[in-house]
């Protein structure tokens, strides 16, 4: 089932307000460092999803998914302990973000991305990332405060001012030595 059929099935329903507080660090600037990213992802595609609890918010125009949450948009894969899905609906449910907390893992390929909080924004085709971000790619790696990625161009840029790297302002990481033929 995908989200926008939960959302239609589970219309009727009224549940309780949650609250879930915005990430202000996401805007925070810095000295940005440019690496390779998960670039030409299909955002348009379906999202699938599972967890161990859904919260149907309809008032709110949102989801809360909570426990274990994986979920797939092409070969695009989030995971995290709790993500708040906004959506619009004008006859045609649309997803605008995606707010995931606790141990969050973005992947695709030989790529991945880590952190505590990420905020996948529909409308940008961006996901930013920030609290002990990691990115790897094969045997890669950036560390810092903040990472964004840019989805369309594959461009990923990692600050340390949020933070991360240690907390002490900085980008660290290895990248592969090509060998000598």
């Amino acid at each position: 089932m995908t989200m926008f059929e939960t959302i239609r099935a589970a219309r009727p329903l009224r549940w309780g307000t949650l609250g879930f507080a915005a990430s202000a660090a996401l805007i925070a600037g810095g000295q940005h460092l440019s690496a390779q990213g998960i670039a030409n992802h299909n955002s348009k595609a379906p999202v699938n999803y599972a967890a161990d609890r859904i919260e149907v918010q309809d008032k709110a125009k949102r989801v809360v998914l909570s426990g274990n949450v994986d979920i797939n948009q092409s070969d695009l894969r989030l995971q995290a302990a709790r993500t708040t899905v906004a959506y619009t609906d004008a006859g045609d449910i649309k997803i605008d973000r995606i707010d995931a907390t606790g141990g969050v893992q973005v992947n695709r390929g030989s790529e991945q991305a880590r952190g505590d909080v990420a905020v996948y924004d529909f409308n940008r085709n961006v996901i930013t990332m920030t609290g002990n971000v990691a990115l790897r790619r094969g045997t890669d790696t950036l560390n810092g405060g903040r990472l964004v990625i840019d989805l369309d161009s594959g461009l990923s840029s990692v600050d340390g001012k949020s933070g991360g790297a240690g907390g002490n302002g900085r980008v660290s990481g290895t990248f592969k030595v090509r060998d000598r033929d």
